[in-house]
C-alpha cells in the first residue's frame, strides 16, 4: 500500500492512498464467501455458484461496493500510521479509482493537531466569585428537608382551602362535547400548583367533599394540543377527598431524625458548612474557567474547521448516549424537537470550539512545564475509576489497552497544569 502526504493549508493534510490489487481482491473473496450462500443464479443450486459465474451474470462490480467498504476503513488506519501525522479529525473520503481489477485510490482530508503559541500563563488576574452563604440559604436548605419529611393528613371536615392535595374526578367540555384525555376520577391536584389551566384551581376552592361543580376556563393559545388551544371549556367536578400536608417541627428532635446531630443548631451549622463548600468549589472552577479564557486569549493557535466539526458530532454522539440510557434515543429526541445531526452539530460548534482551545492550551503547558502523572497519581486515578464502577482495581487495569493509559497520564498532567495556573494566578 502506498500513502503519499499533501500538507495543505490551515492545519489540514490530505492522504492519497493506494491500495493493491490483491487486497482488493481479497476483499471481494471475502465478500464472496459471505454473500454466495444468498444468490440464486440459473443451474446451481442455491450457495453453490461459483464467484466468476455470479459476476458474470451480474456484473464485474457484483461485489465491489462491499468490499471497497469493508477495506477502505483498515486502509485508512494504516495510511494514519504511516503518514507520522497527529491526526485530529475524522476523514473526509474521497475515492479516485474504484473499479474491477483495477487498485482501489481513495484521498482523505483531515486535520492534523495545530501548534500553539503560549501566551502569558503564570501570574494571570481574574476576579473572583465572593463565597458568602445566607441564613436564608440555610433555611432555604432546612426547609427542603422539612417538605421531604412532611406527613398528610385528611381533612373530611371542610371544603377545599388552598394548598390542598385533592383527588378530583371530571369531565371536560368543549362546545358540549367532551374531548380525548379530559377526563379522570382521581385525577391527584395540589390547588395553587398552577399545573391546571389557567383560572382552574382557583374555581376548586371552597367545594365540598362530593359536591359537583363545573369549572369555566379557556385554554392558553399556546396550548399543547392544537385542537384545544383558545377554546373555551367547561369540566364537570367532583373533589373525591382533601389531604393537607403536615410539617414536622423544626426542632432537635427534626435535626435527630434526618441528620447525625442532635441538636437543629448542630444540623444548621453542618448545612452551612457543605453549602460554603460547594460554593469554594463552585468558585474554583469558575476562577479556572476565567484563567483558561484569559490564556487562550493569550495565546496563538489556528484550529481548522474540520477538527471542530468532528469534535461537535462527537460531542451529539456522548448526548445521544447520555439520552439511550434515559431511555430515548438520539433519533427519537431529534423528532420530538425537530432537529437533525446538522443541526445539532451546528449547535455544538461553539461548545467545541472551547473545547478544543482548552485541551490545547493546556497540553501546551504540560510540555512547556514539563509535567506528567507519577506511578502513584496512576494508581489514585485508577482506584477512584474502580471505586465508581464498583469493580477491582485490578480488573479495570485489565481492561484498560494503551491508548486509554496514556489518555489518563495526559488528563492527570492537564489537571496539574490547570492546579499550576490557578496557585500563580493573582
Amino acid at each position: 500500500m502506498s500513502v503519499k502526504v499533501e500538507n495543505l493549508e490551515k492545519n489540514l493534510a490530505k492522504l492519497t492512498v493506494e491500495v493493491p490489487l490483491e487486497k482488493l481482491e481479497a476483499s471481494i473473496e471475502k465478500v464472496y464467501r459471505r454473500a454466495k450462500n444468498q444468490i440464486t443464479l440459473p443451474g446451481f443450486r442455491k450457495g453453490k455458484a461459483p464467484r466468476k459465474m455470479i459476476e458474470k451474470f451480474y456484473g464485474a462490480d457484483v461485489f465491489l461496493e462491499d468490499a471497497v467498504n469493508d477495506l477502505v476503513p483498515e486502509a485508512y488506519e494504516e495510511a494514519c500510521k504511516e503518514s507520522g501525522l497527529e491526526i485530529v479529525s475524522q476523514p473526509e473520503l474521497a475515492y479516485e479509482q474504484v473499479e474491477a481489477g483495477k487498485p482501489v485510490i481513495f484521498t482523505a482530508t483531515v486535520a492534523v493537531r495545530p501548534e500553539v503559541t503560549l501566551g502569558e500563563y503564570k501570574g494571570l488576574e481574574v476576579e473572583s466569585q465572593p463565597v458568602e452563604v445566607t441564613e436564608e440559604e440555610v433555611e432555604a436548605e432546612l426547609k427542603r428537608e422539612q417538605e421531604k419529611n412532611a406527613t398528610m393528613k385528611t381533612v373530611d371536615d371542610r371544603p377545599v382551602q388552598d394548598g390542598d392535595i385533592i383527588e378530583l374526578a371530571f369531565e371536560g367540555f368543549v362546545d358540549g362535547q367532551p374531548f380525548e384525555g379530559g377526563k379522570s376520577e382521581n385525577y391527584p391536584l395540589t390547588i395553587g400548583s398552577n399545573t391546571f389551566i389557567p383560572g382552574f384551581e382557583e374555581q376548586l376552592i371552597g367545594a365540598a367533599i362530593g359536591e359537583e361543580k363545573e369549572v369555566s376556563v379557556t385554554f392558553p393559545e399556546d396550548y399543547h394540543a392544537k385542537e384545544l388551544a383558545g377554546k373555551p371549556a367547561v369540566f364537570k367536578c367532583k373533589v373525591n377527598s382533601i389531604k393537607v400536608k403536615e410539617l414536622p417541627a423544626l426542632d432537635d428532635e427534626f435535626a435527630s431524625e434526618v441528620s447525625d446531630f442532635e441538636t437543629l443548631e448542630e444540623y444548621k451549622a453542618d448545612i452551612r458548612k457543605k453549602q460554603t463548600e460547594n460554593k469554594e468549589r463552585q468558585a474554583k472552577i469558575a476562577k479556572e474557567d476565567a484563567l483558561v479564557d484569559k490564556i487562550i486569549e493569550n495565546s496563538q493557535m489556528e484550529i481548522p474547521d474540520l477538527m471542530v466539526t468532528s469534535r461537535a458530532r462527537s460531542m451529539v454522539e456522548e448526548f445521544g448516549q447520555r439520552m439511550q440510557s434515559q431511555g430515548l434515543s438520539l433519533q427519537q429526541y431529534m423528532q420530538y424537537t425537530g432537529q437533525d445531526m446538522d443541526k445539532m452539530v451546528e449547535q455544538m460548534r461553539d461548545q467545541a470550539m472551547k473545547r478544543i482551545q482548552t485541551r490545547l492550551v493546556m497540553e501546551a503547558i504540560v510540555k512547556a512545564e514539563n509535567l506528567e502523572a507519577t506511578e502513584e497519581d496512576m494508581e489514585e486515578e485508577i482506584k477512584k475509576l474502580a471505586d465508581g464502577y464498583g469493580m477491582d482495581v485490578e480488573q479495570v487495569k485489565k481492561f484498560m489497552d494503551d491508548e486509554q493509559r496514556e489518555q489518563m497520564r495526559m488528563n492527570i498532567a492537564v489537571q496539574k497544569a490547570i492546579d499550576l495556573v490557578y496557585a500563580a494566578a493573582k
